[in-house]
């Protein structure tokens, strides 16, 4: 039985895995041996640690990274989720992709969630698969450029990077309600590290509260960003305590799914923010 996601009761937590030879963070699983048993025995690590969400990605979304295509996605993803679901792990399962055709045999090979990190913007169907199969997705803010052109048109005229962040994440919004995606389906992710400076990433956590003003879940990643990297001089695998101190805040400031690669830590960073913010004096 997959978990259950009461709003507003405690914070998630959604473990990463990264299903692909190029990571950021040195975590890619197509290290040249079985990726399906690696992946599998990541996932019930993870649950074992308390993780409520599997994340998989196929493709990496690390600046520079070459793109692959949606064939080659489902080829590294399908048999790892199709092992993944087979154990009936005590979690829900996550599919991180921006292609309709990926998500979409996801879902039909039992996936329960979309996280979309061009925020429906980038694949026209992509909102309307999430309807079709009535299942959350997460909506991304990325402020990088689509090959289109720029992901918010009025990019040069917003300096403050809430403001932009609200503006592009209206638009996504607006494209899941035109596709009928219901607002209880709908969750909010502000996109750390997405097309955005330190300085920027660093504010965003710390006024996450004003994208949670918005009136959806918030999802957030800070996990071993490069932000924290340049904060603190430290290479991806030294990142943990600056990931538990982003995590902390984000969770201080309203985020109720923390994406992270270092799902034990991070469960009990959780626990304790929790415990903390019950107390009313």
């Amino acid at each position: 039985m997959k978990k259950i996601i009461h709003w507003g009761t405690r914070t998630f937590i959604m473990g990463i895995i990264n299903l692909t030879p190029d990571s950021f963070s040195g975590d890619g699983l197509m290290d040249g041996s079985n990726i399906v048993k690696n992946s599998l025995r990541q996932a019930m690590q993870f649950v074992s640690e308390g993780v409520d969400i599997l994340d998989l990605g196929a493709e990496s979304s690390r600046p520079g990274a070459e793109s692959v295509s949606a064939e080659e996605e489902i080829q590294r993803l399908i048999p790892a989720l199709a092992a993944i679901l087979k154990e009936n792990l005590d979690a829900i399962i996550s599919v991180d992709t921006y292609k309709s055709q990926v998500a979409e045999i996801a879902l039909q090979a039992g996936a329960d969630w979309i996280n979309d990190i061009w925020g429906l913007r980038f694949d026209p169907f992509m909102a309307h698969i999430a309807t079709k199969y009535k299942v959350p997705v997460v909506i991304m803010h990325n402020g990088r450029e689509l090959k289109q052109g720029p992901n918010d048109s009025d990019k040069k005229n917003q300096k403050d990077i809430i403001h932009r962040v609200k503006s592009g994440l209206k638009v996504s919004i607006q494209i899941a309600q035109e596709a009928n995606v219901p607002k209880e389906n709908i969750i909010l992710d502000p996109g750390i590290g997405f097309g955005k400076i330190v300085e920027e990433n660093l504010v965003l956590i710390n006024r996450l509260d004003e994208i949670k003003a918005m009136g959806y879940p918030i999802l957030i990643g800070p996990s071993r960003k490069s932000f924290i990297g340049a904060t603190l001089n430290l290479p991806s695998e030294q990142r943990l305590e600056g990931t538990s101190a982003a995590t902390a805040i984000s969770i201080t400031r309203g985020a109720d799914i923390i994406r992270v690669h270092d799902v034990q830590a991070m469960v009990r960073v959780a626990k304790m923010c929790d415990a903390i913010l019950k107390q009313k004096g």
